[in-house]
Parts: structure tokens; C-alpha cells; sequence
């Protein structure tokens, strides 16, 4: 099954190329310090910098999702990181055809960034942690990236636990009067942990998790049935860090491009990372090689 999306004015899915989504953090304390953006100067930056190199969508997030890190923000503060950043991204984007997401799982502020310029959101709880997300996204008219989120613990393999988490995630918006067309799904990768789930992980017992999200990699053509684009967040993730022995996410950067050319090759249609120019090297690379395979509709 194919499909196509709409994020803000950005089109993703069957016959355009895969989108590429600059993550931006206001957020300190974000897990890889080389994308945070401390001051709204440095945020205007370093969108102008994505956008240059090839970013289509600039997400702008003002508390980390991670789900392995400890503590939170509130919402006053996460609101106000959002706003600040977004003003900055908003003139940076200028009149160019970039959408501008913002990333957060509290109604509120994706409220607030979407009445401040703001027009897709980027919720890793797949609508499933407030309540009153869903209400804002069909007022607003906005386009949602949701991630696949399970309550929880469980032994199910990965694509049937991901494939259920997220057809949760369809029904919710189809009974809140979302439009279909406007939401792109995310497997979660680095979120299908094995302790106790939060508000951002959720809790799986089958497999140490960087072979579950090895998995999830592998086979993303599973996930097609769905009907809906997939988008996918594999930037200097710990799952890098634990095959590779790199505890650093400043030097995961060879093996995000490696998984993130699987990724390509195995379906995907948006890519959100931290490192726009090396990335959209790697993806229209892994595009060409694609195009040429039996599954393109070429002989072999």
C-alpha cells in the first residue's frame, strides 16, 4: 500500500524525494549537545544553515524526549524555549517553502507554536500523552509526525507491537477528526526500551533494545500497510553508540549515515537529523542505488 502526506506545506510520500527534517534544540539538555542552540541568534543560525543545506522541515524542540534521561522542564519553561526558538526559525525561514515543527507532547505548547508560526507537530507520544493534543490539531488544521508509543510492558515482536501502536495512533485521530493525510508515522527508534516505560518510552521485554530497534530498521517495508509515509529519527542515537562501542554521540555520525541509507533502501520518506548536509548526501546516494533494484520495478 502507498500514501502520501502533507507536513505543513512540505508533501512526503509516493512521488517525491525523501524529506529531510533538521532537528533544532533550545533544550540544554538534550542528549547531543552539538544540536543544542542556547541563544534565539544561534537557533536563526542554524536554521538558516539547514535550510541552506537541504532541510525541507526545521523541528524545534524546547525539552528533550529522550526517553533515557532523567528530569523534565516544565511546561512554563518548555513554552517559552519554543517561542523563542520559533521566532527565530520563522524569520530565518524567511518567505522559502519550509515548514517549521515543533517537538512536544503537551497540548499547550503545541498550541502556542502553532499559532506562532508553527505548522506541524511532532509528537513522540502518537497523541496518546495529553489528552487535549488532538483537539489542537484539528483546530489549528495542523499536520502531525507521531511516533509509535505503547503502554505497558510487552513480548511482542517488533513491527506486530510498532504496526498496533500505531494504527492506536490512526484511530485517535480519526475519532478527533484529523485528517489522514496530514499525519506521517514514526517506528520510534531508541524508544522501545527495557525498563519501565515513561511518558516518552515505552516498555518492551523481548530483546535488549538496540536489537529491537536494529530490527525495526530491517524491516520497515512491514509498516507500508499502514497507508501512511514514514518518517524516521535515527540521528547519533544510543542504539549507534551500543553496536559501534561510542559513547559519544559526537561520534555516531558514519554510522547514522550507514543505517539511515538502510533506512532509504527499506522504504522510509522522511529522515529528521541532526546533520542535514551529510545526511541528505546519504539519502539521495541510497535514492539512486533504489531506484535501480528489482523492487523499483526493474529487472535484476
Amino acid at each position: 500500500m502507498t500514501a502520501s502526506a502533507r507536513l505543513g506545506q512540505v508533501k512526503v510520500g509516493d512521488g517525491f524525494p525523501v524529506r529531510i527534517m533538521a532537528a533544532i534544540n533550545a533544550s540544554p539538555e538534550s542528549f547531543y549537545k552539538g544540536s543544542v542552540a542556547d541563544t534565539a541568534k544561534e537557533v536563526e543560525t542554524r536554521v538558516r544553515t539547514a535550510v541552506e543545506d537541504g532541510a525541507e522541515l526545521i523541528d524545534i524542540g524546547g525539552a528533550s524526549t529522550a526517553p533515557y534521561l532523567k528530569g523534565g522542564v516544565s511546561e512554563e519553561v518548555e513554552k517559552s524555549r519554543v517561542l523563542a526558538g520559533l521566532r527565530s526559525a520563522v524569520e530565518a525561514v524567511g518567505g522559502r517553502k519550509t515548514a517549521i515543527s515543533v517537538d512536544t507532547v503537551r497540548a499547550s505548547v503545541a498550541d502556542a507554536a502553532l499559532r506562532g508560526g508553527a505548522s506541524v507537530v511532532n509528537d513522540v507520544s502518537g497523541l496518546k500523552g495529553d489528552p487535549a493534543m488532538s483537539k489542537v490539531l484539528r483546530e489549528r488544521g495542523a499536520s502531525l509526525l507521531a511516533m509509535a508509543h505503547s503502554a505497558g510492558a510487552s513480548r511482542a515482536r517488533p513491527i506486530p507491537l510498532v504496526s498496533r501502536a500505531l494504527r492506536q495512533t490512526l484511530r485517535i485521530a480519526e475519532r478527533a477528526g484529523i485528517d489522514e493525510r496530514l499525519i506521517v508515522l514514526d517506528p520510534g527508534i531508541g524508544f522501545f526500551r527495557n525498563d519501565a516505560g515513561t511518558a516518552t518510552s515505552s516498555q518492551q521485554t523481548l530483546m535488549p533494545w538496540y536489537e529491537w530497534d536494529c530490527e525495526v530498521i530491517a524491516n520497515l517495508r512491514k509498516l507500508m500497510p499502514l497507508g501512511r509515509p514514514i518518517g524516521v529519527g535515527l540521528s547519533r542515537k544510543s542504539f549507534l553508540g551500543k553496536i559501534l562501542g561510542l559513547e559519544s554521540p559526537e561520534e555516531r555520525l558514519a554510522g547514522s549515515l550507514a543505517v539511515t541509507a538502510i533506512a532509504v533502501s527499506n522504504g522510509v520518506q522522511l529522515v529528521r537529523t541532526h546533520d542535514v548536509r551529510e545526511t541528505l548526501q546519504a539519502v539521495r546516494a541510497a535514492e539512486a542505488v533504489k531506484a535501480r533494484s528489482p523492487r523499483a520495478g526493474r529487472a535484476s
